[in-house]
C-alpha cells in the first residue's frame, strides 16, 4: 500500500497547474489561470515559486484585476501546506474570502475496494452527452445548493463537445427525474482522474447513489488505464470516500474574490 507522502508528492507534481482538457487557460508566473465561465480559477506550486512579500502581493491582485475587468468572480485554490506561511493573510487582505475547507483525497485505482453497489429501486445510471441532459445537471446543482449554477452547463457542454474523451458526466434518474450528478476528467499525460460533482437531492442522501456514481467512475478510470484518482471532498462525502480506500493527503480552502 501507497504511503501518503507518496500520494500528496504526485498530487502536487501532476494536478495543481497542469490545465483540465477543453478548459481555457494561460499561465501568470507560477500560476494557472483558467476561465471556467462561471468564476475564474487560479491555481499554482505549493510554494509559489519561491515568491515572497510584495510579490505574492503583486501576483494576488493581478488575478483580482483581471476577472474584475472580466466582471467574474476568482477562486484562488489553497492547500493546506502551501508557502508563504503567510499567503492566506495576504489573500484575505486583497478582499478574497474563504469559503468552506474540503479534504483532498486520493486513492490509488487499484487498490479501491468498490464492489457492486446497489442502487434504490428505480433508479438508473448513465452516461450522458446531450446538450439538454448537460442543463438538467447545472438545474441539479443550482437547487441543492442554492444559488445559480445555471454556467456549469455551458462549462460541461464546451468540454464534452471539445474534447469528448477527457470527461465523463453521469446522472442518477429516478422517475425522469435527475437525483445526482457527478463527472470525472482526464487529462493527456496524466495519472490522475479528477471526480467532481457527486451532488445528491437531500431526499435521495444515504441510499447508496453518491458510492454508485463514484464505482462507476472508477470502473471507467481503470479502463482508462489511471493510477489514482482525486477528490475535494467536503465533510459529507469523505467518511464514505475514506471507507472506500481514499486517503486523506491535505486540504483545500477555496480563497474566492467577488465583483461588488
Amino acid at each position: 500500500m501507497m504511503n501518503t507522502q507518496i500520494l500528496l508528492d504526485a498530487y502536487d507534481a501532476q494536478m495543481r497547474c497542469t490545465p483540465p482538457p477543453g478548459v481555457a487557460h494561460e499561465f501568470d508566473g507560477p500560476l494557472l489561470r483558467l476561465d471556467l465561465g462561471f468564476r475564474g480559477f487560479v491555481s499554482g506550486p505549493r510554494d509559489l515559486g519561491g515568491l515572497q512579500g510584495p510579490e505574492v502581493d503583486e501576483l494576488i491582485v493581478r488575478q483580482r484585476d483581471f476577472f474584475a475587468a472580466r466582471g467574474q468572480a476568482v477562486e484562488w485554490k489553497v492547500r493546506g501546506h502551501d508557502t508563504p506561511v503567510d499567503l492566506t493573510d495576504r489573500l484575505r487582505a486583497a478582499g478574497f474570502v474563504p469559503e468552506a475547507q474540503e479534504t483532498v483525497l486520493v486513492a490509488p485505482v487499484a487498490e479501491l475496494a468498490m464492489g457492486t453497489p446497489a442502487l434504490p429501486d428505480g433508479v438508473t445510471l448513465r452516461r450522458v452527452t446531450a446538450d439538454a441532459d448537460l442543463h438538467r445537471v447545472a438545474a441539479l446543482e443550482t437547487a441543492i445548493w442554492e444559488t445559480d449554477l445555471s454556467a456549469i452547463a455551458d462549462d460541461l457542454i464546451g468540454r464534452v463537445s471539445r474534447t469528448p474523451d477527457e470527461i465523463a458526466v453521469l446522472v442518477a434518474e429516478a422517475g425522469g427525474e435527475v437525483v445526482s450528478a457527478a463527472w470525472l476528467s482526464f487529462r493527456p499525460g496524466i495519472e490522475f482522474g479528477a471526480l467532481t460533482g457527486g451532488s445528491t437531492l437531500a431526499e435521495w442522501r444515504g441510499k447508496g447513489i453518491y458510492r454508485a456514481l463514484v464505482a462507476a467512475r472508477a470502473e471507467l478510470a481503470a479502463a482508462r488505464g489511471v493510477r489514482y484518482l482525486h477528490v475535494d471532498a467536503s465533510d459529507d462525502s469523505a467518511p464514505v470516500l475514506r471507507r472506500l480506500g481514499f486517503r486523506a493527503v491535505t486540504t483545500t480552502t477555496p480563497y474566492v474574490w467577488s465583483p461588488a
